[in-house]
């Protein structure tokens, strides 16, 4: 006698559910997975070295070359040789902490928000991630967080560069370590977080504008490099436009920077971008918003403009 048997019914699945529902597990599940993207992006790295080595290079090799050979460069002209190598000391670490990131360390970490923020629509894996995976938000904010991570790696790196160079720097010259003062370096690497990452939440902001990361590098170092200061130039001729270039993104940047004990300007002995406009209070509350403003900005075009 024929008997017909019925097709097994599948075994449950062990796998774990999507977090559907549940914000929090997605949002944590897409930092994972956007940090574990960055980390392995060689072109992130490559930007990270080169801001640790125009740190390093700008910052103390050529003000120890100029002391050691009694000469002078742009930065050092008209300063003792005894000032000059306590300015590359342990001691003076918080001054020279945040020398370079008002334009330079901006500008690296404004290409990589827009790496994070702008590739993915070049390369399509925005349509992938928010059809298989968490909704928009979610996944955008799992990048912001990624790019916030990569914004503190860079900040414990330069204050591991700057203290190694001081401190080989005084052991060479036999001279005496003093550490520098724990507020006044907190303070410093307080002052530099909050520049960087107002430059990356910059570089998201342009990235996903643009939907284009070579778009966004061009327009963010344009911006950051030319037009703000092209800009301030015509603000010495129009008393107006001093109401404007007061509150920019690089002006206020650099006036935190200045407030960390950097000259005023480049051609005072200071660094390029460093400025004293603002006070150091008033141009961190303007860092802040900026901060605030970039993000959301960027979180409302991203939930409500179409991938395409």
């Amino acid at each position: 006698m024929r008997t017909e048997t019925r097709p097994e019914s599948p075994a449950p699945s062990s796998a774990p559910a999507q977090p559907v529902g549940r914000p929090g597990a997605a949002l944590i599940a897409s930092s994972r997975a956007e940090w574990l993207r960055l980390r392995k992006w060689p072109a992130v790295w490559v930007l990270v070295g080169t801001w640790l080595l125009l740190n390093l290079t700008f910052g103390y090799v050529f003000n120890y070359i100029a002391y050691a050979t009694d000469s002078a460069n742009f930065a050092s002209e008209g300063v003792p040789p005894e000032a000059l190598l306590a300015d590359i000391l342990p001691a003076a670490v918080p001054d020279i902490f945040a020398n370079g990131m008002p334009m330079f360390g901006g500008a690296i970490v404004m290409i990589l928000g827009a790496l994070a923020s702008g590739s993915g629509y070049g390369w399509g894996t925005w349509k992938t991630v928010l059809t298989q995976g968490p909704g928009r938000l979610a996944a955008f904010g799992g990048t912001l967080a990624a790019v916030a991570g990569m914004v503190l790696v860079v900040i414990a790196a330069t204050l591991a560069v700057d203290l190694g160079a001081s401190l080989l720097i005084a052991a060479v010259e036999s001279q005496p370590i003093t550490w520098p003062a724990w507020g006044e370096l907190a303070l410093s690497v307080g002052g530099g977080t909050l520049i960087m990452t107002m430059w990356a939440a910059a570089g998201v902001l342009i990235g996903v504008l643009t939907r284009s990361p070579a778009v966004a590098i061009g327009l963010g170092l344009v911006w950051s490099l030319v037009v703000e200061n092209l800009l301030r130039g015509v603000s010495g001729l129009l008393d107006a436009m001093s109401y404007v270039t007061d509150v920019m993104p690089g002006t206020a940047s650099g006036s935190v920077a200045g407030a960390l004990g950097q000259a005023t300007q480049a051609d005072d002995g200071g660094a390029p971008g460093v400025q004293t406009i603002l006070d150091g209070s008033t141009a961190a509350i303007v860092v802040t918003v900026y901060i605030v403003v970039f993000t959301v900005a960027a979180a409302i075009l991203m939930r409500r403009r179409d991938l395409a």
